[in-house]
């Protein structure tokens, strides 16, 4: 018997100012347009000047709140309008114990019509994450005991990207986060201005054998270009080579993966276990990179099982937000046996985790576990009324 469904469901545009874009500071040709958004010149891809994602506050009829969260960087009222315009109603009157029932009902709405990626799977993601926030909650346990229990007590974390204007800046940077106890790194080839192999270089020779390097090619090469490029870092003992090719070359992504001796990396674009399996089944990745803001926990969990089911490794990425799917990934991890690492975005961690209530934390290179109940944060709406539209 259905004792507690939601009867209410609200989505916003949180807009988080920052004082340096993501990535750093803009090179020349890559200045904002009128709506705030930049091209970087070396992997095509379009970003905001600001901080963005969807925040969506579901209720039920007892008072329980659950929260979500889903990407918002560029176009967020096509997210939103997603939402409120169809999703939201096929929700309310539901059981949130039914979650993956919803989500796979949700996902079936729109067969044949797109439904497979793109902005409608974030809006799907936002939604999950809110239906196991309230699910944890009525259970009184938190989502990683939900997901069927904890394995971790805290998740390795790597530091991800180095957003300063020259390479001796970046080299310094990431020794200032070593001497902070952060043991593994990943800088980005699209602002590696003198080369990624300078920049490999000198960043071993400043942080020493021990420290785990790794690039982030961003999707632009050809496989053959990918192979060379990773090959020529190799001797400097790279961790892992994210990313090499465009996602559509799933047959470049293999030929990368069993021409170098480098793991490769790959993930955070993929929606669900789907567009996993057409890697994982060809061999194409080591690591696996589940993004929590496009997946939500259903698809994310599908994704690391499936990744565990073949040995792999699962590093989730941890893209920009205001925390409710940073928390909703690192529950997930700490339930993840194959979970070695996850992304750490320092730039906005401590910035916008202002916003929330939580204990979780990001020190001495490691993440600890939201405590409570559900995701074990819980969004300050006072404080965010400023920068809600």
């Amino acid at each position: 018997t259905m004792s507690d469904p939601v009867v209410k469901i609200k989505a916003f545009i949180v807009t988080i100012p920052r004082d340096e874009p993501y990535l750093g500071a803009l090179r020349p040709g890559e200045e904002p347009n009128a709506k705030g958004y930049f091209i970087r010149k070396k992997n095509r891809t379009v970003y905001p000047t600001v901080d963005r994602s969807v925040l969506l506050k579901m209720e039920t009829k007892n008072g329980v709140v659950g929260w979500g969260e889903t990407y918002g960087i560029v176009a967020p009222r096509a997210t939103v309008a997603l939402i409120e315009d169809l999703l939201a109603d096929f929700v309310i009157g539901r059981d949130p114990m039914d979650r993956e029932v919803i989500h796979d009902d949700l996902y079936d709405l729109m067969r044949v019509r797109g439904y497979n990626g793109g902005f409608y799977l974030d809006a799907l993601a936002a939604l999950d994450i809110a239906l196991w926030d309230i699910a944890a909650k009525q259970a009184n346990v938190s989502v990683a005991k939900l997901l069927g229990g904890q394995r971790h007590e805290t998740v390795p974390a790597y530091i991800s990207g180095l957003p300063k204007s020259t390479l001796k800046e970046r080299v310094a940077f990431a020794a200032d986060w070593a001497a902070k106890g952060f043991d593994s790194f990943k800088f980005a080839a699209p602002v590696a201005d003198d080369g990624v192999v300078k920049e490999m270089t000198s960043l071993r020779e400043a942080l020493g054998g021990d420290v785990r390097i790794a690039c982030d090619l961003h999707w632009v090469h050809t496989a053959d270009q990918a192979v060379t490029l990773i090959r020529s870092l190799e001797s400097q003992d790279l961790w892992f080579a994210e990313a090499p090719v465009r996602t559509e070359d799933i047959d470049g992504l293999a030929k990368v993966s069993r021409s170098v001796g480098t793991t490769i990396a790959a993930g955070e674009e993929w929606r669900t276990v789907f567009d996993a399996a057409l890697r994982i089944n060809k061999k194409a990745c080591g690591i696996v990179q589940p993004e929590m803001g496009h997946t939500g926990i259903t698809q994310f969990m599908r994704i690391s099982r499936y990744a565990e089911a073949h040995h792999l490794e699962i590093i989730p990425h941890a893209t920009i937000g205001v925390g409710i799917f940073l928390a909703a990934s690192i529950q997930a991890s700490a339930a993840l046996s194959a979970c070695s690492c996850h992304e750490f975005q320092h730039s906005i961690f401590k910035k916008n985790l202002r916003y929330l209530d939580t204990d979780m934390a990001c020190e001495n290179g490691q993440y600890s576990i939201p405590s409570g109940v559900g995701l074990g944060v819980t969004p300050d709406e006072e404080a965010l009324k400023p920068l809600i539209s």
